[in-house]
Parts: structure tokens; sequence; C-alpha cells
């Protein structure tokens, strides 16, 4: 039976041959000394005995039996010769007697190049086994700038922690997004039950997720769980079927394939206007008559209560104001005091029961429940307030307040009698760069002189600097006051007397947006939007040209300020003038942007730079109040930071 074992290996050996052939491949196995020879390696170690799954071992180390084998480990000598014997009598004694001596193999970038064992490699991959145990030595690269060698140091780091080797990522990140879905506390490592749980179900979703045809994709199945685990939670996946996994797969499938695209994110930059809207095709019937089927019950959820937070009393006034909008059209209810993780995913499953089938999550901490709802209930409509969120499963929304900001700069740029300018902000999260550079520019527009001296209300060791600096004179602040505080530290604002002089404020019209929100819901445009992005995700991204943000100044300013302002204004709204465009350099001098140029919209949301007249710095994670860590930990700057601080 041996011998026929050979034959029918010899076969699969010969397809491989020939397949890599045809595509211009290197037929026989990859050999680790080649690879090596062009490499800068930093060091080798020994792993000791360790299981190693038989589809990580792709090679050799040596050139010694490279064309003896095809590149999947099948025979390539022919049936008479002595390697086949051997071959097919070690086949009889691994099938009757087992594997009595490890495989000795090398390790580098987590694939394994066999020293001591090929046949037995080629037989037990014949044989379809998952695993084989080897004595490992790992040959680590030394660190480069390239997207592979900072996945695997990161896989290193994971390694240390979990003495996994099974699960990969194609994408930076993802090993430290693993371990905080799991909850492994930061220097705990995984004792042998953890991985026998993980696993286990690292096995079953393999199993499901190829049977639907994961395998096709072009994303690791580490990349998949984690998307998958991400939305159901991991020690609830834990508990499901097999099948249940398979069912809840089709539920959230487009999160795959997103993974797969270069472009992840669908951005509407602009809401839809009036004449867009399928409305117009209604025939006459239905314009006459009035339409009592599209009246929806609308939930929002806040973190806090709109008398303890200026963020929830500007989402809440939102709220009011859709009722005064849509009068008798929609119901209207507000969630006070969610806490993510404790009853945000409860109350928002409460609401569901309740008939709500439109939900706005105004905290980017509430994504993981809002992921959930969205993969549970297909039919609510749900939105995270959050930005460069890409989950198809659900939308996301915010504003573009870095215009207003500009206009802000612009102001403090030419009031300024120092030539310095404060700036206090609270989370490093997307966006906020932006808003920080969008004032620096605005401020240098006008007074080429002037510097920017940033400073974060949310630094766990100190409070704000910047305010005890006499020659700040004008500081943009948080952008709105505490409802009934007496406190004016609010917006752009003339420090140095008894009380701040306030001379503008930005401000977030939530209700302009949730109008055009809802009325997108009530026209049926919806579905149309989803067609339109395909397994994108949608992220709701609107400026001062919807009305949604804007720059309220003071009467006092003067004149030829205030038209300053309204001419920029006007020229932004017009896309006559784009703050991030023009020859632009960070804070080392770094050319970040060319003169004839305009930075991208996503890389406007992801800038983790800043411009060359600020003062300061983006903090990491670790830095922060543990409230604002929450948020970071979702929409931060520097989230890969946390693990290596």
């Amino acid at each position: 039976m041996s011998y026929e074992d050979y034959g029918n290996a010899l076969k699969a050996g010969q397809r491989e041959y020939r397949a890599h052939l045809l595509k211009g491949n290197y037929p026989y196995l990859p050999v680790l000394e080649d690879i090596l020879s062009y490499i800068k390696v930093d060091y080798e170690v020994s792993l000791g005995l360790c299981e190693i799954p038989l589809e990580l071992i792709v090679g050799t180390r040596t050139q010694g039996r490279t064309n003896s084998f095809a590149a999947n480990f099948m025979p390539l000598l022919g049936t008479g010769t002595e390697f086949a014997n051997k071959w097919a009598q070690l086949c009889t004694s691994l099938q009757e007697e087992g594997l009595r001596d490890p495989v000795k193999v090398y390790e580098f970038m987590n694939r394994f190049y066999v020293l001591e064992g090929n046949k037995r490699v080629s037989v037990l991959k014949y044989l379809d086994a998952y695993s084989v145990p080897c004595s490992v030595i790992r040959v680590v690269p030394k660190r480069t700038d390239t997207k592979e060698n900072e996945i695997y140091y990161e896989f290193l780091d994971f390694y240390a922690v979990t003495k996994i080797n099974y699960i990969y990522f194609s994408e930076t990140g993802r090993f430290n997004k693993l371990l905080e879905q799991v909850g492994t506390p930061k220097g705990k490592e995984w004792t042998s039950d953890d991985r026998v749980e993980f696993h286990d179900l690292y096995t079953r979703f393999r199993q499901a997720f190829e049977a639907k045809g994961g395998n096709k994709l072009p994303i690791t199945v580490g990349d998949a769980l984690l998307a998958f685990i991400t939305v159901f939670g991991y020690q609830e996946t834990q508990e499901k079927a097999t099948q249940e996994i398979k069912n809840d797969l089709s539920k959230v499938w487009d999160e795959f394939v997103v993974l797969t695209e270069e472009e992840s994110i669908e951005l509407s930059m602009e809401p839809p206007k009036k004449s867009d809207s399928p409305a117009r095709h209604k025939n006459l019937l239905n314009l006459i008559l009035p339409d009592n089927t599209s009246k929806i019950k609308i939930a929002f959820f806040y973190e806090k209560t709109h008398r303890t937070s200026s963020w929830t009393y500007a989402h809440e006034l939102g709220r009011l104001y859709l009722d005064n909008v849509f009068p008798g059209r929609v119901e209207t209810e507000s969630f006070e005091n969610i806490v993510a993780g404790e009853n945000d995913l409860e109350q928002m499953e409460q609401a569901v029961k309740d008939g709500y089938s439109l939900l706005f999550a105004t905290s980017p901490v509430m994504i993981t429940a809002s992921l959930k709802i969205a993969a549970k209930h297909p039919d609510v409509k749900i939105l995270n307030c959050s930005l460069n969120t890409s989950h198809p499963t659900l939308r996301t929304y915010y504003a573009r307040m870095y215009e207003a900001k500009f206009l802000a700069g612009a102001i403090a740029g030419s009031m300024t009698t120092t030539n310095k300018i404060g700036y206090i902000t609270n989370y490093p999260i997307y966006g906020m760069a932006a808003s920080i550079n969008a004032f620096a520019m605005g401020a240098k527009l006008v007074n080429p002189h002037a510097k920017v001296y940033l400073d974060w209300s949310t630094l766990k060791d100190r409070g704000v600097e910047i305010i005890h600096d006499p020659e700040i004179n004008y500081i943009m602040d948080q952008d709105m006051a505490l409802p009934g505080s007496a406190s004016r530290n609010f917006g752009l604002y003339r420090a140095g007397g008894e009380t701040p002089d306030n001379l503008a404020m930005t401000t977030w019209h939530w209700g302009k947006l949730y109008e055009k929100i809802v009325r997108i819901v009530l026209n049926g445009t919806w579905k149309d939007d989803d067609a339109a992005a395909g397994s994108r995700a949608i992220n709701y991204w609107w400026g001062m040209s919807a009305g949604v943000i804007d720059l309220i100044y003071s009467q006092n300013l003067p004149q030829e300020t205030k038209r300053l302002v309204d001419l920029l204004r006007n020229n932004i709204c017009s896309d006559t003038l784009i703050p991030f465009s023009g020859e632009l350099r960070s804070q080392d001098g770094t050319l970040m942007n060319q003169s004839d140029q305009a930075i991208p919209p996503q890389e406007i949301i992801t800038m983790d730079w800043l411009m060359d007249n600020v003062v300061g710095s983006i903090p990491s994670i670790t830095d922060l109040t543990e409230e604002a860590q929450r948020v970071a930990r979702f929409q931060g700057l520097n989230k890969t930071q946390e693990v290596s601080d």
C-alpha cells in the first residue's frame, strides 16, 4: 500500500511542479540559505520542542534535498529509486507506529525550513496531518521599516505572551488588537488552558470560514477571526457551536471582504441634495396622500448626561431639533449614563425590542456594542459617532471640525500681540491632529510669525500648563462650556484679565447632521448608499457647507477681522479654499504636501503629525487619564504604542 501511496504522492508533486513552471515560478522547495543570503540577521535563538502546523513548513534549510521535492513537499524522484523505497517504508512506519523523533527546523518570519526530516514532513503532508513536533531554531532578521518586518516583530511580542505560532495577520496592529479582544492584561502570559481554549476556537472558526469559501479571500484566517470576534466578542464566540459560527459568518461576510480592499471606507463628504432623492420618482398618488408608514422611532445613547457633559448636551440639542423638524414623523428617546462593556449592549437590545429602528451611539467607545447590534439585527439602522471606522455592518458619522478651527486660527493669528497662541484639546484621536493643524494654518495665513502652543487636558500626571504662560494671551479651548457652568474657558478667548474675553466659538450643529441622516432614511435612499459603497464602510464626514459645523464670533471683533472670517468661510463652503492644500511642513521640516496638491480626505482623518508652527506633541495612550485611554483605544492615533511603551 505504501508504494501505491508513493505513486499518488509523486503525481501530486509532478502536478505542482508543472503548475509552478507554467506560472514562471521556482518549482522546488525554497531554501533558507538562499533567502538569508540577502537578509541581515539580528540573532538566532532556540525555541526547544514545539508543535508546528505542517502548512507553515515550506522549505529546507540547505540545498541538499531541494530537487527531490516539489514546492508542496511532494516527491519528484521516480518510483524505482532508493529515495522512493525509503519514503514508502517511512509512510508505513508513520501510519503503524507514529512519529518517534522530532523534525529539526529553522524558523524565519514564521515560516519553517527543514534541517533534518524532509521525508517525514513530506509523508505527513501527504497523510494530511495537521502538525508535527519540531526542534526549532528561530532566525530573527534585523528591524526594517517594511510592513512584513513590522508585522513579524509584532508577532514576536505576541508569541512571547501566547507561545502560539499558527495565527498570523496581513496588517500591523492586529496582534495587539487580538490580545485586547481576548482580554489579556498587559504583561500576563497565557496559560496552557488559555492556549487550549484559543486553539479550539481557532480550529472551529477556521473550519467554518473555509467551508464558506474564506480560503479564496486574500486574507489570513487570523484576519477573519479578529474581525469576527470584534463583532461578536471572544467569550461569546467561544460558546458558539460550529454551525452557529457558520450562520453568523453570513451576517458579517462584508467585514471580511472589506479587509481585502485597498479602500475600506466610503467617505461621504457631502449630504445628498434633495433633488437626488428617489422621492421625485413617486407617482402622483404618493405625492398627494400622506405617508403614514414612514414614522420611525429613533434612540440616542449617551455616555454621560446632558447636565454633566457638554458633548452629550450638544447631541441632546440635536435630538430635540429632530422632534421639531419632523413632528409626527419621528419619535425620539435618549438613554443616558451608558457604560461601554457594561450596559451599552443591554440598553441597545432593549431599544430594539421596544421598536426603535434607528440608533445613534454618540461615542466611539460604544463601537463594539454597535457592531453586535448591527450583526444581530440587520434590519435596524445603527450609526456610531466616530471616524475612520471600517465596519460595513454599521455606519459612522462625524464632522469636519478642522474647517471651523481654521477660521478660529485666522482670528487668533490676527489678534495676538506676542505671536504665541495657546491650544487646549482633549483626546488624541482621528481628526484631532487635523483640527490642531488647521488652526495653526489659519494663524499662519494671517501671521507668518504665529506659533501655536499645544496642551492636553487629559494627561494623567499634570494639568494644563500653557494657561500659566503670561505671553500666551489668546487660547483656543474646548468647543463649548458645560451646561450651567460659570466658566468662560471655552472657544477662542483672550486671557489675562479677571475673566476670559470670549472672541469666537466653533460649534457642532448635530441637529442638522441628524436631520440629513433621517432624511436619507425617510426618502428611501439608505439602501442606495449601500449599493454604491459595495462592501466598504460608509462614513458620513460632512462639513461647513452642509451646515453641521460653524464658527460663531463676537461682535467685538474688529470689522476687518469679521470680513476676513466671512470671506474664508464662504470660500471653504464653495471649495474655493481648501485648508489642507499647498506646501505644508511638519515640525521637523519634512515636506508633507506639495505646493500644487491637496491632502486627500482619508489622509486628513489619519493625520498624526503636527505643523511646523505648532509647539508640542501628540501623547501616547499611556500618558492619558483612564477615561481618555478608553476613547483612545478605539480611535487613538497612537494605539499601537500602548503595548510597546
